[in-house]
């Protein structure tokens, strides 16, 4: 009989994760690295955030708080979707979490169990499909094409509806593509879903980090169309560069989120009471840093993306959100003898000093995932160690 539960078997440590590991590692060791793998703002926390936090400590607000979250968090966050979308949430259709993948995990598992279909469109973050299988339900996973910028298309979904799909997992903007849902494509979802009495389950960790001049209607659009069936899962992590304060929350019918109510009541309880305050000034505050940080990923991304272009064997799909390049590298993969992404991947740090995320860790081999959630130095002298490696094949 094995020592751990089969579900351990099954569930392996996070890919992305995994490349942070590598490169803490080397910079410990006194490496320099140029790192393209973070998933978080290079960023400070804006400093009237952080005061709020040293003012509870001070204040010694240090207790247990009710699981969801204080009350103040709470209209705070359904405040600042009312501001942003015109949507309306009440204290009892919203739950604060330990962060955003707290929100996705205590969806699946209150929502999705054995027997089920759980649609995810791919190229995706990994952490949404284990969730799924943690759920004992089953990932059906879907891919976007990369000749059609991954572009959100809801016929993609509709057409792997069966019998079986209980839910469908949407991550837009998109992690690791940038790719952000078109209006008319979220409507035609939302109304298929409401119709089939599907989940949708929305991913909104990238919300605030979107380029485009019609801005984002996600939200709006599922409230208006699909609200009975729909959970919407924020963060603060990457908005209000807030990674390690861990705060996230889910929005959603009265029902399902007294259901993630009962589960986080015997697994974390409440998101730190420090950090809830935390939040509270980020989402009731000024919105200025959230605007300035967004302009400056625009400019990194745009100046990436010049860099690369260098190299014509590189093609690129311009991201429309989150702070992430997705670049086609099969060429370079052909022409090195790498049998995969992980080989190149590997490569690159040992011979070049760059981290990159390998397009395996997101069902999309062939593919490599650059951050630009850091600084422009970085960014270019990064690109350009990346082309030269290149060069010698």
């Amino acid at each position: 009989m094995s020592r751990l539960a089969a579900r351990a078997s099954r569930i392996g440590l996070s890919p992305t994760m995994q490349v942070t590991a590598a490169v803490d590692r080397l910079k410990r060791s006194g490496v320099e690295v140029f790192d393209f793998g973070a998933g978080e703002p290079d960023f400070a926390t804006p400093e009237a955030v952080s005061a709020a936090g040293r003012q509870a400590i001070d204040a010694h607000f240090s207790k247990y708080t009710p699981v969801g979250g204080v009350a103040e968090l709470k209209a705070a966050i359904c405040a600042r979707y009312q501001d942003d979308y015109g949507v309306s949430f009440g204290e009892a259709e919203v739950i604060a979490s330990a962060g955003g993948k707290q929100a996705l995990f205590n969806t699946a598992l209150t929502l999705f169990g054995p027997g089920d279909e759980v649609i995810i469109h791919a190229p995706c973050w990994p952490t949404l499909i284990e969730q799924v299988r943690l759920a004992e339900a089953t990932p059906v996973v879907v891919q976007t094409a990369p000749d059609d910028g991954f572009a959100l298309r809801a016929s993609t979904f509709i057409d792997a509806i069966t019998p079986r799909t209980r839910g469908i997992i949407l991550n837009s903007p998109c992690n690791p593509t940038g790719a952000v849902m078109a209006d008319d494509e979220a409507t035609r979802l939302a109304r298929e879903a409401a119709r089939r009495g599907i989940w949708l389950v929305v991913d909104l960790c990238y919300e605030k980090l979107v380029y485009a001049d019609g801005g984002f209607n996600l939200p709006r659009i599922l409230d208006r169309e699909c609200r009975e069936r729909t959970i919407l899962c924020g963060s603060a992590s990457k908005a209000y560069a807030m990674t390690g304060w861990r705060c996230g929350w889910s929005l959603g019918p009265k029902d399902a989120i007294a259901a993630q109510h009962a589960l986080q009541s015997h697994a974390t309880s409440n998101v730190s009471s420090i950090t809830q305050r935390a939040v509270i000034e980020a989402l009731r505050g000024s919105q200025a840093p959230v605007e300035a940080m967004r302009d400056e990923y625009r400019q990194r991304r745009d100046s990436l993306v010049e860099w690369l272009s260098a190299d014509a064997r590189l093609h690129t799909a311009m991201p429309a959100g989150a702070f992430y390049l997705f670049p086609d590298v099969r060429a370079w993969l052909a022409a090195g003898g790498f049998a995969s992404t992980l080989e190149l991947a590997k490569a690159l740090l040992e011979r070049a000093r760059v981290a990159v995320t390998p397009g395996e860790a997101f069902e999309a081999p062939g593919f490599v995932r650059l951050s630009y959630a850091t600084s422009l130095h970085i960014l270019r002298e990064g690109s350009q160690r990346m082309l030269g490696f290149a060069s010698s094949f």
